[in-house]
């Protein structure tokens, strides 16, 4: 028998992404809620303990509302709010973490799917830190460029207006008070002491996310080399189909990275740059894609015992 998926929230910006990657999928039925009672508390709990699979699509409140009216189902869910990334009994999804994070993902019942920038930054710490390269009370900071679908449809709709502010067509800085609802998950999952300074940017241009960590030698532990922190990065991801680091020396004295550059997919792809005293490491991915709904299927498909990129590739 197909396993069944409801998508609670499925009319938000990240539940139609996810719909849109399962909806031509033989291998799972998904449970459609009628649209008059998508609302209805309910035929929620009646959907939730008919299925499988549930992503919480909601708002962070909501998201805890949810999880309790699950309750006794036996449903086993995965949240695209922020509501659980850092709470006990939620196992983090993403897995290519570290080693056993995978099996994690597949045995529990709640898995909470990574925030935009957080998978961007941890992609780049949390494996330099498992090599030794950054120590856990490192001073970091971040930036990290994304497009204006991650605002959800409201700063859509602002975007796309006819006739939007003048300021929406340039980059815009936010965050600024260094509250930003990621940086508990980015602190916790690199297994950091403080957390970083942390800049997001949102520019005008739909998907697709650049996350950079600058980062000086001397912040490193020993005589690292831009090399070895390569290296870390390329052993850290040996093997893995949705996480490419790319090659040596790719970023060359002419080269740019843009934020677009993986956008409609499900990958991200790690770039090194600079010199042996200075250098950025950037993480490119797509902030609906390995972001967000990409992610989320990818959890899914190992929550169930499918071929990891089923539907992603």
């Amino acid at each position: 028998m197909k396993p069944k998926v409801y998508i609670d929230g499925k009319d938000g910006t990240t539940g139609l992404q996810i719909y849109d990657r399962l909806a031509a999928r033989d291998d799972i039925g998904l449970l459609l809620i009628d649209e008059a009672k998508r609302k209805d508390p309910g035929e929620r709990k009646r959907l939730m303990a008919e299925a499988d699979i549930v992503f919480l699509c909601l708002p962070d409140a909501a998201a805890v509302e949810a999880v309790a009216l699950a309750e006794g189902s036996g449903a086993r869910m995965i949240d695209a709010s922020t509501a659980h990334r850092t709470a006990p009994g939620w196992v983090y999804g993403f897995p290519e973490l570290r080693p056993g994070q995978r099996e994690a993902i597949a045995g529990a019942r709640y898995v909470a799917n990574p925030g935009c920038h957080a998978t961007g930054f941890i992609s780049i710490v949390a494996p330099l830190v498992q090599a030794g390269l950054l120590s856990a009370d490192a001073d970091l900071c971040c930036f990290s460029l994304t497009g204006y679908s991650g605002g959800g449809k409201k700063m859509i709709a602002q975007y796309e207006a006819a006739e939007k502010a003048e300021s929406l067509y340039s980059p815009g800085l936010y965050g600024l008070t260094q509250a930003h609802k990621h940086l508990p998950e980015m602190q916790k999952l690199c297994g950091l002491k403080k957390p970083p300074v942390f800049t997001p940017i949102v520019d005008d241009y739909y998907k697709g996310m650049a996350a950079t960590v600058p980062l000086h030698r001397s912040q490193l532990t020993g005589e690292a080399t831009l090399h070895q922190v390569w290296q870390a990065l390329a052993d850290h991801y040996a093997g893995e189909k949705l996480v490419h680091v790319a090659p040596e020396g790719s970023a060359d004295a002419g080269s740019k990275l843009y934020g677009n550059a993986r956008a409609g997919d499900n990958g991200l792809t790690l770039v090194a740059a600079g010199n042996d005293e200075r250098f950025t490491i950037t993480a490119l991915f797509d902030n609906l894609g390995k972001g967000a709904s990409g992610a989320a299927v990818q959890n899914m498909n190992i929550m169930l015992g499918f071929e990891e990129t089923a539907g992603l590739l």
